[in-house]
């Protein structure tokens, strides 16, 4: 399956991504603002008339999150993990092992 997504479907998705980042280096930096944005993103991106064209897929979604950290303006999402004692957040070139 080929997914050709809108550039401001990408856009979006990488607006989202940095928001996110940015929540989970500094939580307790404007966090509320932080989650009001992502929902509000996440509600335009789900929203977005690509979907009613070509509909919604879980395969689509993870494409979309890929061509959103593609090409030279892509953004990785930092992985937030528990190790059991405190969280912690893991850059994007140390997820490759």
């Amino acid at each position: 399956m080929s997914f050709r997504f809108p550039d401001d479907l990408i856009e979006l998705k990488r607006w989202q991504i940095r928001i996110y980042n940015r929540l989970a280096l500094r939580p307790a930096v404007g966090a509320a603002e932080l989650r009001r944005e992502l929902i509000r993103l996440s509600g335009l991106i789900s929203a977005h008339t690509y979907w009613a064209e070509h509909g919604w897929s879980l395969a689509g979604r993870v494409e979309l999150s890929r061509a959103a950290q593609s090409g030279p303006d892509g953004v990785r999402e930092l992985v937030v993990r528990w190790t059991g004692e405190k969280f912690v957040v893991i850059e994007p070139e140390a997820q490759s092992s």
